[in-house]
């Protein structure tokens, strides 16, 4: 093998290389000028970090400089469209300005100027004397951020950038101004204004001589984005009532349907909740924005799971610039979702409490949240619950009466019914006009059972909206049940059973069996009063069914359910049952019932009633149409 030699050729590369290197090295060798800026930042760092702030409040992290000659900060001025000149201040540092009063704790960052958490001064999370307050806002679980665009077009993110704090007081008010700069007088400010014992706070966005580096000529994107933290016992039945709610258009509510990846898109909007069970962040503007982009996500996919998040929502809105600058009035609240602290601010936010709509929020807005509201002011809350349950019960009983006697006048002429069955057999057309002669004559309407049950109904749906809206129950304790707001567990199950749960509730298992009692009782005198039909299923035996579903669904569905409704459903059967047995055995008279009937029946009949009349009519020219085609 022939041996390897290193030539003249190769003795030269070399040399080159290493000649290279070395002018590289030098080149690089910072200049004196360079030397003594990076000593001033050291300097300046040390100064700071042993410096006490005597305006705000605030956590010292070493300070965010540009270093460098003039001619490299006006480079990076022009490259950031002038806010550069943020990064140079002595504020522009992470640190935060606490603001606080009787209710609320708010913390506003430097970078990015927005509150970085927003903790209720007066709550607890899951349980009372459990230690940790509800925080709406923490560990960066939510963010504000404002797209700058450039005149030259480039966009830039509050959110990333430090804002100058000063916060002052006028009387007993707090304000901070956050102030994004551009340059000694041009700049994007936040202000924040905190009155005492207040869960509202101002937040106005304006600019001043921005017009000069931004492009002013369209509106500028405000994001709002936060995932709700979960603070109550049970993260399903919370999160079922988390939602994202507005109202637009002067005064129309409305909310994004829950689920994954939701989305509306409004126009006009005044004002934008993230709303949890019991509690609510709401960004509401002075100057309604033209148009929202609104969406929601659900995060609880496992509930063994996802324990610390319900929802993320987010809200996209633009800001229009005004001769050159942005001037907007807005409010902050961070507070309960409780129905009077919203309405008394008197700008339509108490609608995001969910009380049904139509007859069911009017019995709501002015029957059950007054009388429940005066009876909790003096007693505890789950003697109040059983107190409006019986006061309820008793002024529905006139119709309770109406609908048992309307049952009892039926079940007296059920042998007639019978017999006309029997005889019109073959000619069910027939039937059905003897049989409203029938009823015409003995002076029953087979409609007056129908119309009291109905007429109950809407108190019935009323309060299953009602009570889960109820802030006041929020943990307030009632013999076992630590919580009227949530679920009364007695027992812990080692296992999970898919729509009952992982526990036993007490509250639910007392309603169902009520309302068995109460089906067995009166099952038997609808099956009486209601003749069967031909081509219709055996009543008697749907009846016997639902004896048996009702319950069972009572203790399916309530048992995740709060405990004040599964009480209030309790008492409200035991006294229907209670009110039926007086009714039956004391104030109804079957016999003087049967009488009245049989002496009608000797009377000329009473001229029917204009639907009776019509519905007679339909049939008769039926039965005509009938026998013309035979």
């Amino acid at each position: 093998m022939e041996e390897k030699k290193l030539d003249l050729n190769s003795v030269i590369g070399i040399v080159l290389i290493i000649g290279i290197f070395l002018w590289m090295m030098y080149q690089n060798k910072p200049s004196e000028a360079q030397i003594a800026a990076e000593k001033a930042k050291k300097e300046l760092v040390a100064k700071e970090a042993q410096a006490k702030s005597v305006a705000v409040k605030s956590v010292e992290a070493p300070v965010t400089t540009v270093v460098g000659d003039s001619t490299q900060l006006i480079q990076m001025q022009k490259t950031l469209g002038g806010f550069a000149y943020s990064a140079t201040l002595p504020s522009a540092k992470n640190g935060v300005t606490t603001i606080e009063n009787d209710f609320v704790l708010l913390k506003i960052a430097n970078k990015g100027g927005y509150i970085v958490e927003a903790t209720l001064k007066n709550f607890e999370r899951f349980k009372k004397n459990s230690g940790q307050l509800v925080s709406l806002i923490k560990d960066n679980n939510a963010d504000l951020n404002i797209q700058l665009q450039t005149s030259d077009n480039r966009v830039l993110n509050t959110k990333d950038m430090y804002f100058e704090p000063t916060l002052s007081k006028v009387g007993n008010d707090q304000i901070l101004s956050m102030k994004l700069k551009a340059g000694a007088n041009e700049y994007l400010e936040y202000k924040y204004i905190l009155k005492p014992k207040d869960y509202m706070v101002g937040f106005d966005i304006r600019s001043q001589g921005l017009n000069k580096v931004l492009n002013t000529a369209k509106p500028l994107d405000l994001v709002w984005d936060m995932k709700t933290y979960r603070n109550e016992k049970s993260v399903s039945y919370e999160n079922r009532f988390a939602e994202l709610r507005f109202q637009y258009e002067e005064g129309k509510h409305d909310y994004v349907n829950g689920g994954e990846n939701k989305e509306e898109t409004p126009v006009k909007v005044d004002y934008i909740a993230f709303k949890q069970h019991f509690f609510t962040s709401i960004l509401l503007t002075n100057t309604a924005f033209e148009k929202a982009s609104l969406k929601s996500n659900n995060l609880v996919l496992d509930e063994a799971r996802d324990t610390v998040f319900t929802k993320q929502f987010k809200a996209t809105v633009p800001l229009t610039f005004q001769n050159g600058e942005l001037d907007y009035k807005m409010n902050w609240y961070f507070g309960p979702t409780d129905y009077a602290t919203l309405k008394a601010y008197d700008k339509d936010i108490e609608k995001i409490v969910p009380l049904g709509w139509g007859i069911f929020g009017w019995i709501n807005m002015f029957i059950f949240i007054p009388l429940f509201g005066f009876l909790t002011g003096n007693i505890s809350y789950g003697i109040a619950i059983i107190i409006f349950t019986i006061i309820i019960k008793i002024a529905m009983s006139p119709i309770t009466y109406k609908s048992f006697l309307s049952q009892a006048k039926m079940k007296v002429l059920r042998p007639d019914i019978t017999e006309l069955g029997e005889k019109f057999k073959k000619d069910p057309m027939k039937k059905q006009q003897e049989t409203m002669k029938l009823y015409n004559k003995a002076g029953v309407n087979p409609m007056a059972g129908c119309i009291p049950a109905l007429i109950q109904i809407p108190f019935m749906y009323a309060s299953f909206q009602f009570f889960p809206s109820a802030f006041e129950l929020r943990q307030q304790g009632f013999l076992w049940a630590d919580d009227l707001s949530s679920f009364d567990s007695i027992y812990k199950l080692p296992f999970h059973i898919p729509l009952y749960g992982d526990h036993i509730s007490l509250f639910p298992i007392l309603a169902a069996v009520a309302i068995f009692f109460y089906m067995k009782m009166t099952s038997g005198d609808q099956q009486m009063a209601a003749p069967q039909q031909e081509g219709m299923p055996d009543m008697a035996k749907m009846m016997k069914i639902m004896i048996y579903v009702s319950p069972i669904m009572m203790l399916i569905f309530f048992n995740t359910y709060g405990a004040g409704l599964s009480l209030y459903n309790f008492i409200s059967n035991l006294i229907t049952i209670g009110i039926m047995f007086v009714i039956k055995n004391y104030i109804v008279d079957s016999d003087k019932i049967h009488a009245q009937i049989q002496e009608n029946k000797l009377k000329e009949p009473k001229k029917p009633g204009k639907f009776q009349q019509r519905l007679q009519e339909a049939m008769e020219q039926a039965e005509a149409q009938k026998a013309k085609k035979k």
